[in-house]
């Protein structure tokens, strides 16, 4: 999306971090391996070490190498080294046979009626990364087995993209604070809270602002203030309403605006645009609006600004467990809850998109096709992953 409206893409500046400390974040250039991986022939298998040429048939056990060592001499014709699994190969050996294959023998002889191939159960020398290739790639999020993966290569200070600074600026006089008590006709910010929680898990770094009244004083400073961050994220005000004023507001900002609504439900009313060469999201207000328009669209945004190559949304397909029917002309994403195994969804009762406590109930989206009216039992249907 952001490659698509501007004509270059900016990478945010790198940093360096500590390797416990990078888990989430984005490389900033490729790591390559130190040295051949593995550095030495090893066995795959607990078994022998032996030369091929002699099987079938019986051979001579000298002595054994387990991990961590290395056996001292060459081993030649009739003979053979036990060996465990990692071990490094001993010289003069071509395969390895495992310990399931041979028959023992008095005198330390092993014997077998089996063909064995040169090479079988070894990994030869740098068969997983040769010295100097690529293990890590610029612009991949540092998952486990990432971390693994510097460790291994002996990088304790990791080169990666500096976090963008997200401001969230929720609006609306009916907001506020958490830590308040509301009365009946107002209600307590957690938009910006559900905000700030998806941005860090998109990579990002979350500034909540104040909330900004329904006036254009205050929300023109609250505005003001968010787009001196890298991305602003603002809920509320951007419906067609008396005092749905914040695309007015933006536009006093010069802002260029490239969609203000989108053919899904939840969350029709969405803005995307750029002012003052910062982008911007307008999400509805209602929570499971908000929350839903992050995930399809603004979620990617903090990726691509945390300098991830790509954001993929997280699709697969699931089984119903009940039959399902919704109005044509929209695709809807209505919360759901997703089988252990991920075989079976199962809508959950909710009652529209102010409703929070069916968001938190659920562990997925139902994603309902514009074009199809109803489901049975047993139906693939498409899920978007929490």
């Amino acid at each position: 999306m952001l490659r698509e409206v501007g004509a270059e893409r900016i990478l945010p500046p790198a940093e360096l971090v500590a390797l416990h400390d990078c888990a989430g974040r984005v490389l900033a250039e490729d790591i390559l391996a130190d040295r051949d991986y593995p550095p030495l022939a090893r066995s795959a298998r607990d078994g022998f070490a032996v030369r091929a040429a002699d099987f079938p048939g019986s051979v001579r056990v000298i002595g054994e190498v387990r991990a961590g060592d290395r056996f001292q001499g060459a081993v030649q014709a009739g003979e053979a080294v036990e060996i465990m699994t990692g071990a490094p190969v001993p010289d003069g050996t071509d395969s390895i046979i495992m310990v399931e294959h041979i028959t023992c023998e008095g005198a330390g002889t092993i014997t077998t009626d089996r063909p064995v191939k040169s090479g079988d159960f070894i990994n030869p020398r740098g068969c997983e990364s040769p010295r100097g290739s690529v293990v890590l790639r610029a612009g991949s999020r540092l998952d486990y087995a990432g971390i693994a993966m510097l460790a291994t290569v002996g990088r304790t200070l990791v080169p990666v993209y500096r976090k963008p600074r997200v401001a969230i600026l929720a609006t609306g006089d009916e907001i506020v604070d958490v830590d308040e008590l509301p009365m009946e006709h107002q209600i307590r910010n957690s938009n910006s809270a559900s905000l700030a929680a998806q941005v860090a898990r998109a990579g990002g770094s979350a500034l909540i602002l104040p909330v900004a009244r329904d006036t254009y004083k205050a929300t023109r400073e609250s505005i003001a203030l968010g787009l001196e961050a890298d991305l602003l994220l603002l809920s509320g005000g951007v419906s067609a309403g008396k005092y749905d004023i914040v695309e007015k507001v933006l536009a006093e900002f010069d802002a260029e605006f490239f969609f203000d609504r989108v053919l899904i439900q939840p969350g029709q009313p969405l803005v995307f645009g750029r002012a003052g060469g910062k982008f911007f999201f307008g999400l509805p207000g209602n929570p499971a609006s908000t929350m839903i328009t992050f995930e399809l669209f603004a979620r990617a945004a903090v990726a691509l600004l945390s300098g991830a190559s790509e954001s993929p949304l997280h699709l697969l397909q699931a089984r119903l467990t009940r039959e399902f029917r919704h109005r044509p002309g929209l695709t809807r994403f209505l919360p759901a809850v997703l089988s252990v195994d991920g075989s079976q969804i199962t809508p959950t009762g909710w009652q529209g998109s102010g409703d929070v406590g069916a968001m938190a109930r659920a562990n997925a989206f139902l994603v309902a096709e514009p074009e199809r009216e109803s489901w049975a039992a047993g139906d693939l249907m498409r899920v978007l992953a929490k």
